[in-house]
């Protein structure tokens, strides 16, 4: 874990220390976890995962019939009438 203190004294070469051997760490404020720091390598494993994730979604959606070819307006105004 990084603390802020060590954040505030050392700038980002307690970033880059924590990360030397691990690919995401914490960051404590007053012993509370509060952020979380990561190799930009990560980030972008992350966000392709939770693209994935998001078409799987949406190809299940299409199998199963969870899906409407109504135009944005007509959606919205079924959505408020319910």
């Amino acid at each position: 874990m990084i603390t802020a203190n060590d954040l505030k004294t050392k700038g980002i070469a307690c970033v880059e220390e924590s990360l030397t051997d691990k690919t995401e760490d914490i960051i404590t404020v007053r012993g509370k976890a509060c952020y979380v720091v990561m190799k930009i390598e990560q980030y972008h494993y992350l966000r392709e995962m939770e693209l994935e994730a998001a078409v799987l979604e949406a190809r299940q959606d299409i199998a199963t019939g969870q899906f409407s070819k109504e135009t944005v307006d007509q959606h919205v105004e079924d959505i408020f009438a319910k």
